[in-house]
């Protein structure tokens, strides 16, 4: 088998070891592989692994060898999964790995809207506590979550993980799923998506990029939202439509936003959000945990066995 890794570099910037892959057969990792480049390093390969590069039908096509695609992440809209199926090709992705990673995100992400924590301590190293004359300032309200509703659009694994936490700092949950409006899900309220952006103090993204779910955070949506919420997005950029956002928060109709995905990663300088007012971004990092990478890595290297061995597993397109 001829194994080919088109961007291996972000699941392993050199701290993990390909070696498992690697005994599988003759295996070729490339950090990062341009468009123009995909069907030239893939041409003769049978399995294929990639993170972000993207397989279109039009290179899928091209590939006469290819028997295998694995995704290196649980989203797999890189791959035209439809062509893949066209020619029995199975795509594969890792569901599971990083949940506990991403909700640890959403909070770090909710705590610094609340605390502000590396504000104030960069103000007290600039010597701003030693001048006050009391023995206690801030400069932002300081805000306690214990007691404030968490809205959770999309009730995952991650979505759980989230609730769960949220649960502990004593924060009520609501939650949105499609399929199911009302009830409760271990101690969360399920809810419509209206009441969720109406009623919630802090809104969590967590549902898939889909043609139902693009820009599903938009003007008319961000406008039914508390003056004093806040939108957390650690789920997929495109969920949110970034200029009604950004307008949003310039004009203060919400509190303010934490994000780890964008729209295009890297963005443009010019996106919106890069200057918009009390919006923090992170650089697509909530997944990038070292535990969560090694698990991301042992369960492709499982899916690649599995699907050797004759019984794939955690197939997405119904190969």
């Amino acid at each position: 088998m001829k194994i080919v890794v088109l961007d291996g570099y972000t699941l392993n910037p050199g701290d993990l070891s390909w070696n498992e892959l690697e005994a599988l057969g003759a295996c070729t990792v490339y950090e990062r592989t341009p468009a123009e480049e995909t069907v030239a390093r893939a041409s003769d390969a049978d399995i294929i692994l990639t993170n972000k590069t993207i397989l279109d039908a039009e290179s899928i096509h091209q590939l006469s060898q290819l028997k295998y695609i694995g995704v290196l992440a649980t989203g797999y809209n890189v791959v035209d999964t439809a062509a893949a199926a066209a020619r029995g090709i199975p795509v594969c992705n890792v569901p599971e790995y990083a949940s506990a990673s991403v909700a640890q995100m959403v909070f770090a992400h909710m705590l610094n809207l609340s605390n502000n924590v590396a504000l104030h301590s960069a103000g007290a190293r600039k010597g701003e506590w030693s001048s006050a004359r009391d023995f206690a300032y801030w400069l932002t309200p300081q805000i306690e979550l214990a007691g404030k509703t968490l809205g959770i659009v999309g009730l995952g694994r991650i979505g759980h993980a989230v609730a769960k936490a949220a649960q502990a700092f004593g924060m009520q949950v609501v939650a949105y799923r499609p399929s199911v409006q009302e009830g409760t899900d271990n101690g969360i309220e399920m809810a419509s998506l209206e009441r969720v952006f109406r009623e919630s103090d802090f809104i969590s993204l967590h549902c898939p990029l889909n043609a139902d779910t693009q820009e599903l955070v938009n003007a008319e949506r961000l406008n039914t939202m508390k003056p004093g919420a806040f939108l957390i997005n650690t789920g997929r950029g495109p969920l949110i439509d970034e200029q009604a956002l950004a307008d949003a928060l310039n004009a203060g109709r919400i509190a303010g936003a934490g994000l780890d995905v964008l729209s295009s990663e890297p963005p443009a300088p010019d996106n919106p959000l890069l200057s918009s007012r009390n919006c923090y971004i992170t650089p697509h990092i909530a997944w990038a945990t070292a535990d969560a990478r090694r698990r991301l890595m042992d369960i492709a290297v499982d899916n690649v066995k599995a699907f050797i061995n004759g019984q794939p597993q955690n197939v997405v397109n119904g190969v």
